[in-house]
């Protein structure tokens, strides 16, 4: 058996070698067949998700409230998180719903100014009857046949698209359903999951997952507040320049942002929003879509060099450009799915490296008292401080 005298004065040998080997593969063949599985697993690792988020609430039910009855505790917890739900829905879709009321007046006063009708109905019929010829010829060739072949298979994805719809309805109720059990036995099945692995493997794993979970926990605070402060500030700037839907849009964005830099994509409902206020009030496009990208522009800057720094960095001590990048290696390798679960794996990955690798103390989101740091300077410090000349 032959052995590797590595640079650290350890040895590397064949035996270590193959355990590694095989590590590495079973990690690829586990990731492998969680993406075969996806479909399946996505409604399991949601509900864990959710029911992470929702157990606090159903202990300050039980011990605060003194609902004894963990059942009870779990529909009072579930139903507490759909009125807040239904109320930010109540915010953003009521204004929502007028904004597309007031694009159906701005376009019905658009067809009044450019036809110089007042009747739709009759402009429509006056226009069949002029081309009623060419109508009839085309409904009679063979452009028309092969558009209407065409047509059908897009029917039926239409019909496929809605089975897709209900098959998603289905999956909610299955994920409520995880997520209700999950939370019946919380503690039981957090605490004897390390059983699946050898007893002299559980310590190891178990330290693992406190880390995994103290670096979890400061995530989503410091992320919770970023997102807070944000969508604060973006509802403050959108009221100055008088944008519609100021505070409805500032709330959305700053829910989207919970997920790093998601909020990017609420420009598009920003620009839709521009739109009708330039067709509504008859200012320039670009003008009012102008000041929006301006105040999105100036939160940005704000966020990343004020708020994430400030938060994040003494949340976890990890710049949210790692973040990004492992929702979109995750994201990459496992779907929708990755996006789900690359924040536990990357502090599971940041965890181990800390913990055996570099052999230090997790410190993200930690604060250590003065004796911890002394004994600490002390192992730290050269035993040896002779000068030598």
């Amino acid at each position: 058996m032959f052995k590797i005298q590595s640079s650290m004065s350890k040895e590397i040998t064949f035996d270590k070698f193959i355990r590694w080997a095989g590590i590495v593969v079973l990690v690829l063949a586990v990731l492998y067949i969680i993406n075969y599985l996806s479909d399946v697993l996505l409604p399991f690792f949601i509900a864990w998700f959710f029911a992470y988020l929702l157990y606090p609430v159903v202990k300050f039910i039980e011990n605060k409230l003194h609902v004894k009855v963990r059942a009870l505790s779990i529909i009072l917890a579930m139903g507490a998180a759909i009125a807040v739900v239904g109320g930010v829905i109540w915010l953003i879709i009521p204004p929502m719903i007028d904004q597309f009321d007031k694009l159906g007046v701005v376009l019905t006063k658009w067809v009044h100014q450019t036809t110089h009708t007042n009747n739709l109905t009759a402009l429509i019929k006056e226009w069949l009857q002029a081309n009623q010829s060419i109508i009839e010829h085309f409904l009679k060739s063979k452009d028309f046949s092969d558009a209407l072949k065409s047509t059908m298979p897009k029917v039926f994805s239409v019909v496929s698209q809605t089975a897709t719809i209900i098959m998603s309805i289905v999956a909610s109720m299955i994920t409520l359903l995880y997520m209700f059990f999950i939370l019946l036995d919380y503690e039981t099945l957090t605490a004897n999951w390390v059983r699946i692995f050898p007893k002299k493997n559980r310590p190891f794993w178990h330290a693992l997952m406190k880390d995994v979970e103290r670096e979890l926990n400061n995530y989503i605070r410091g992320q919770g507040m970023v997102s807070l402060c944000m969508g604060i500030m973006f509802c403050i700037g959108f009221t100055i320049i008088g944008f519609p839907m100021a505070i409805g849009l500032g709330i959305l964005i700053g829910i989207m942002d919970l997920v790093p830099y998601l909020h990017t994509f609420a420009l598009i409902p920003t620009a839709f929003l521009a739109m009708l206020k330039a067709a509504d009030t008859g200012q320039n496009f670009w003008i009012v879509f102008g000041l929006a990208f301006l105040v999105f522009c100036v939160v940005q800057i704000l966020t990343d060099m004020v708020v994430t720094p400030k938060i994040m960095g003494k949340a976890m001590g990890l710049n949210p450009a790692i973040l990004l990048l492992s929702l979109s290696v995750w994201g990459a390798l496992l779907g929708f799915l990755g996006l789900i679960v690359a924040l536990p794996l990357t502090t599971l990955l940041i965890a181990y490296w800390q913990r055996y690798v570099t052999r230090e103390k997790p410190q993200y989101g930690t604060s250590h008292s003065a004796e911890e740091i002394v004994s600490e300077l002390k192992e730290n410090t050269p035993r040896d401080t002779t000068l030598h000349s």
